[in-house]
């Protein structure tokens, strides 16, 4: 084998160097100007971009793409304006790409996006108090038929059951393998679907029987938290900001929101119901529930259930974390994790 000159290989070495520190001083020609922008928009503003030349480079026209779609083009260092208007909450990201003196680089900046609704402060009176299961660790809480399902967590620990909701007894409960972490559950289709915590790995029922049909691997890196659906598709949660609409079918997730109020981001929605076009979600550690529009993820109003907590006489009781609604009665039944109490209330603003 021929070997190469040492000269030369130093040669290219320093070649390469230089060029990449040539492209990394390119990179700095032209900058987002920052001072311009706002740490967060609502989705009805609209925010102007403009290019810093920090090397007073002679622009040709720049082409502006958001979420890598481009958006426009400008003559010049020409402002660039975007209007957030059924964009989806949650981050923007801006790139521009710089044509000048028979060159080309690009530079990149986001922005935050809240909802432009200010949520509304729901109201609530108790209908009744029922006992509830105070060993259950509940991580979802839906109606089936006349029977609420109940599913609860922790390892070694994790069923779902047939709950008499009047005693807080199972009718019938099947238990989870030991090596899974129980979180929500969902009723569609003559079918009850599942999430585990952290184990990327959902299962699915026949409701009537209560036998396992099949178990199914999460397609995306996220977590299992709650779960509800609209009839047709299912939502659920990942102790993010996000919720994500699944197929019942293949179990994909296929699209999601990002849940904002008007000036923050819900960081950790938990269990899910849907009631009347809305998702109800318990903000987890808050001990309140997010009324939430499925379409774009802004939260319309808010359920402060605080005062609940006051009412368990298990000290040692967790945080709230369990919504059902029955259609029949328009209530609303919720618990918590550990709770000895289910309250039955009725919500209105």
């Amino acid at each position: 084998m021929k070997l190469r000159n040492p000269l030369i290989t130093i040669l290219l070495a320093l070649i390469i160097v230089s060029c990449q520190d040539s492209q990394s001083e390119r990179e700095k020609y032209f900058s987002f100007d920052e001072n311009n922008l706002k740490p967060m928009y609502q989705a009805t503003d609209k925010v102007d971009f403009t290019l810093v030349n920090n090397k007073n480079k002679t622009i040709d026209s720049i082409a502006y793409f958001v979420n890598d779609k481009r958006i426009s083009s400008v003559k010049g260092n020409g402002k660039f304006t975007l209007d957030l208007s059924g964009k989806k909450l949650g981050y923007q990201n801006v790139k521009a790409l710089v044509y000048f003196e028979g060159d080309t680089v690009s530079t990149k900046t986001r922005v935050e996006v809240a909802s432009g609704i200010v949520p509304k402060l729901f109201k609530y009176t108790i209908v009744n108090t029922y006992d509830h299961d105070i060993n259950a660790f509940t991580e979802g809480f839906e109606f089936f038929r006349d029977t609420l399902m109940e599913s609860t967590g922790q390892n070694g620990k994790s069923y779902f059951a047939k709950i008499d909701y009047k005693t807080g007894k199972a009718y019938k409960k099947v238990d989870i393998d030991q090596q899974y972490f129980g979180e929500g559950i969902t009723v569609i289709n003559g079918k009850i679907y599942q999430l585990t915590w952290q184990s990327a790995t959902g299962f699915v029922y026949d409701a009537n029987t209560l036998k396992k049909i099949k178990d199914f691997k999460f397609d995306k890196p996220i977590e299992g938290w709650g779960m509800t659906n609209d009839g047709k598709n299912i939502y659920q949660s990942d102790g993010t900001e996000k919720i994500w609409t699944m197929d019942p079918e293949t179990q994909k997730l296929v699209d999601y929101v990002n849940v904002y109020t008007n000036d923050s981001k819900i960081q950790a929605v938990n269990e899910l119901e849907w009631i009347n076009g809305k998702i109800y979600g318990n903000i987890w550690q808050k001990d309140a529930i997010a009324i939430i529009n499925p379409q774009t993820g802004a939260v319309e109003g808010v359920l402060d259930l605080t005062a609940l907590k006051a009412k368990i006489t298990n000290k040692a009781a967790d945080v709230l974390n369990g919504i059902a609604y029955n259609k029949k009665t328009n209530t609303i039944f919720v618990t918590g994790k550990n709770w000895d109490k289910t309250f039955e209330i009725k919500v209105s603003e």
